[in-house]
């Protein structure tokens, strides 16, 4: 089985209040046992400290069977900094308005410069002048950008339900998009 992780991220660059919003998701991830309250070494970075997956994320995916009880990294690991979550093998950097559909990957691509250190979080179309949060535009692959990421390692072949990403959305009041990575 190979490696990967599914990434799930509020398509917000700015979330406000972002560290008190994943300590709530947190909470109601333990609540449904979905993951375990406590950190241990499940997890792929920060120390590899991660909440390990627990029996009740067989009910919010498609595929339990797929998910990696028997792996030693298996782990929720959050993001509370700025970040660019894109797949790593193969991504195209194609992207499109959602004004005048005009393909404009490149030069959206490029403002990540200013996007990244938090100078913006928008921008804006070079075809049309359309202008909105950079997570507004369309994307030919799953990919966004955000203060806030939850990283769910080897639960990507196991595949989301639906409901469960819109529970999750609303409990962080903005839309979701899952990345997936393969490593």
């Amino acid at each position: 089985m190979s490696e990967q992780q599914a990434i799930v991220v509020p398509l917000i660059s700015s979330f406000p209040g972002h560290e008190g919003r994943a300590r709530a998701v947190v909470r109601w991830l333990v609540q449904q046992n979905i993951i375990a309250e406590q950190v241990t070494t499940c997890g792929r970075t920060f120390q590899c400290m991660a909440y390990a997956i627990a029996p009740g994320a067989r009910k919010v995916v498609k595929h339990p069977d797929l998910l990696p009880f028997d792996q030693p990294v298996n782990g929720l690991e959050i993001i509370t900094k700025r970040c660019i979550f894109t797949p790593q093998e193969g991504f195209k950097e194609e992207a499109g308005c959602p004004e005048c559909r005009q393909e404009i990957g490149e030069a959206l691509f490029d403002s990540l410069e200013d996007w990244m250190p938090g100078r913006t979080d928008n921008f804006t179309c070079p075809e049309c002048r359309f202008e909105d949060d950079i997570n507004g535009f369309l994307f030919l692959q799953p990919c966004a950008f955000s203060n806030l990421g939850f990283i769910f390692n080897n639960w990507a072949d196991a595949e989301f339900k639906q409901s469960f990403l819109d529970d999750f959305a609303e409990r962080l009041g903005f839309g979701v998009r899952v990345v997936r990575v393969d490593l």
